[in-house]
């Protein structure tokens, strides 16, 4: 099933401390479900989630959209469809 993943890495790991997989068939209903809070980190990274709910709706559309990091943090966010 096709999904739209996000990844946080912090202090340089290389497995994840986070992931949060949503199946791109619910996506548009699930953001509206994400906290404000959630929106408003993915804006501070300069993502703009409806260009990521078109994106994930398209076909042929699949790897990595958007690869972040904050060398400052030590953070790094991937958000991929898979």
């Amino acid at each position: 099933m096709k999904g739209l993943k996000i990844s946080i890495f912090k202090g340089g790991e290389t497995e994840p401390e986070t992931t949060i997989t949503i199946p791109v068939a619910i996506i548009r209903f699930a953001t509206r479900l994400m906290p404000k809070q959630a929106v408003s980190a993915l804006e501070e990274y300069g993502v703009d989630l409806n260009q990521i709910v078109e994106l994930s709706q398209q076909e042929g559309i699949q790897g990595t959209l958007v690869e972040i990091e904050r060398h400052k943090k030590n953070e790094r966010v991937i958000i991929a469809i898979e």
